[in-house]
C-alpha cells in the first residue's frame, strides 16, 4: 500500500493548537526521513480524536498501540 505524503501532511493539521504546534514541528524535523511503514501508522495514528492524541504525546495516557510508540517518541522529543 503507497501512501500519500501529501494527504498525510495535510491530516497533520490539527484542531487543538497544542497538537498543531507539536506536528508542525514533527513535520519540519522528521517527515521527509519517515518510512512507507510510518506513514501508514502514522495515518492510523491521525485518526485518533485530538484529545486522547494530546494526551499520548504529553505523557499523561499511555500509548497502548505499540505501532505508534515511536511517532509518539518523536513527537515528544521537541514538547
Amino acid at each position: 500500500m503507497t501512501v500519500h505524503r501529501g494527504r498525510v501532511r495535510w491530516h497533520c493539521r490539527r484542531a487543538l493548537l497544542e497538537l498543531d504546534l507539536v506536528f508542525t514541528r514533527f513535520l519540519d524535523d522528521h517527515f521527509d526521513q519517515l518510512t512507507e511503514e510510518q506513514l501508514i501508522d502514522l495515518e492510523e495514528l491521525l485518526l485518533t480524536e485530538d484529545h486522547d492524541l494530546w494526551a499520548m504525546v504529553n505523557g499523561s495516557k499511555p500509548c497502548t498501540v505499540p505501532r505508534w510508540q515511536e511517532l509518539i517518541r518523536l513527537l515528544q522529543i521537541r514538547t
